[in-house]
């Protein structure tokens, strides 16, 4: 008797399964298909949830933007003040080597007027020297000796 009544209660599970089971497809093939309100309450919801979430991820991105547009300004301004302190760094350049060439030239000047004025010394030494030498053979050969005759 105890196996009798499982079978019933099993058999009774099974129908019930098999009814649960096939009534949504019932639905489904046209036989009773019904849009509830509360189906349509579910959608509107589901939307407007949708709708601010959008909204929320559009503002996201705006903020994402205004993020990106201040990093550039700062690259911007970050190259324009590299070109500033290389346009510094290339005009003290220029001026140390333009001192440099002035100093150099204002230094040398007057030593080579001084060699000019020792040449012209050495050469009228040289002349007078020559001349002497014409009178005085002892100093013509000392000079010749000396390669300066």
């Amino acid at each position: 008797m105890k196996i009798r009544i499982n079978r019933l209660i099993l058999l009774i599970s099974l129908m019930v399964s098999f009814f649960n089971f096939f009534y949504p497809v019932k639905l489904v093939f046209g036989e009773e298909s019904s849009f509830t309100q509360e189906d349509r309450e579910r959608l509107i919801r589901v939307e407007t949830t949708l709708q601010e979430f959008m909204k929320q991820v559009d503002k996201r991105f705006e903020q994402v933007d205004k993020r990106f547009e201040q990093v550039d300004k700062r690259f911007e301004d970050m190259f324009t003040y590299i070109w500033i302190i290389a346009v510094i760094f290339g005009s003290l350049v220029a001026v140390t080597i333009g001192f440099a060439v002035w100093d150099r030239k204002t230094a040398i000047e007057p030593a080579i007027r001084e060699i000019r004025k020792t040449d012209k010394k050495y050469d009228e030494l040289k002349t007078a020297l020559k001349k002497y030498a014409e009178g005085e053979p002892k100093l013509a050969e000392i000079l010749k000796t000396m390669g300066l005759l």
